[in-house]
């Protein structure tokens, strides 16, 4: 069926790897910070606002970025036609704590605006979209825990009914003081679905707990 929703590639980033579509890309066995510094470099982009990033942001748009090396975008897409939707369960917590560290002490009071500006989880939305120049409908949701019903009938939604003609979309999560981290990114589009994957509940849990 011509206009099925597919998820035409997927990425997974967790354990000091990045898999695309299942195929390991890149691996090294380091904390988050020097993780995500190896995984953009590796990327070989002049792309110097990265290291200003929070570690959530890195985590999202490293995501995105292996996701769309390996399946870009059709180029006939309008910046309005590509569409954001994403979530976690711990919002930005770990840029939350890292300034409320600068503000706790009234001695030693030093909040840096640099830090403060990444204490939204939604700005990894706009990392991304700045990047890649999406301006597609944009969402990002606070769940307990991966719900892969809610994100098939949203995304589904929007595609059904012409809102996008793309959709990246996902879980994107980093625990305080990056200890633990976990992005899973698809990209849902229509499409024959001979050789895709059916974009629903059950193949994203499916490659979700891969």
């Amino acid at each position: 069926m011509k206009d099925q929703i597919i998820i035409s590639g997927w990425c997974v980033i967790t354990h000091h790897q990045i898999k695309v579509n299942d195929d390991l890309v890149f691996e090294q066995s380091s904390d988050f910070p020097e993780f995500s510094k190896a995984a953009f470099k590796e990327l070989n982009q002049p792309y110097l606002k990265f290291y200003k990033m929070d570690n959530l942001s890195k985590l999202g748009f490293l995501c995105a970025e292996y996701l769309l090396k390996h399946r870009p975008i059709d180029p006939a897409y309008i910046p309005e036609e590509v569409g954001l939707i994403l979530c976690n369960a711990t919002s930005s917590i770990d840029t939350d704590m890292e300034h409320q560290r600068t503000i706790a002490d009234a001695g030693n009071y030093f909040p840096s605006p640099s830090v403060f500006v990444y204490t939204l989880p939604n700005i990894v939305i706009g990392e991304i979209s700045i990047k890649h120049k999406f301006q597609g409908e944009n969402s990002f949701f606070i769940f307990e825990q991966f719900q892969p019903d809610f994100i098939a009938n949203y995304v589904n939604s929007l595609l059904q009914g012409n809102k996008v003609k793309a959709c990246i979309t996902g879980w994107v999560d980093l625990s305080p003081g990056a200890t633990d981290y976990k992005a899973v990114f698809y990209l849902a589009e229509k499409g024959d679905g001979k050789e895709a994957l059916e974009f629903n509940n059950e193949n994203l849990k499916k490659i979700y707990n891969r």
